[in-house]
């Protein structure tokens, strides 16, 4: 079994959902924090769950109205991903906006073979 932390990456490019991070098939994923960066303006950032146990469904875990210039994470606390659930974010403005997700993603393949 291994521990691996990992940073996933967003930056505003669309005003679609998009997909940060997936856990894996053979593990689970403890996201410990949304950071999000806002430049300048105002912002709405929705991060959400796609449950992957329930046909994908997409589960609203975080909403945040950001005026800028500042730092914010719209994490509240630990939210855990089973397999092949997946973690999207998404804002109505992609101009000078961008969020790294701390994550740790917890395997049970052992990593020494």
């Amino acid at each position: 079994m291994a521990n691996i932390y990992k940073n996933a990456f967003f930056a505003g490019t669309t005003t679609n959902a998009v997909t940060v991070y997936t856990a894996p098939v053979n593990g689970r994923g403890i996201v410990q924090n949304i950071q999000v960066t806002n430049q300048s303006g105002s912002k709405i950032v929705q991060a959400k769950i796609n449950d992957s146990s329930n046909s994908n469904t997409s589960n609203l875990i975080a909403y945040a109205n950001i005026t800028g210039p500042t730092i914010c994470n719209i994490a509240k606390g630990p939210i855990i991903l089973e397999e092949n659930d997946a973690l999207t974010l998404e804002t109505n403005d992609t101009t000078n906006i961008t969020a790294v997700c701390s994550i740790l993603e917890i395997s049970r393949e052992d990593q020494n073979g």
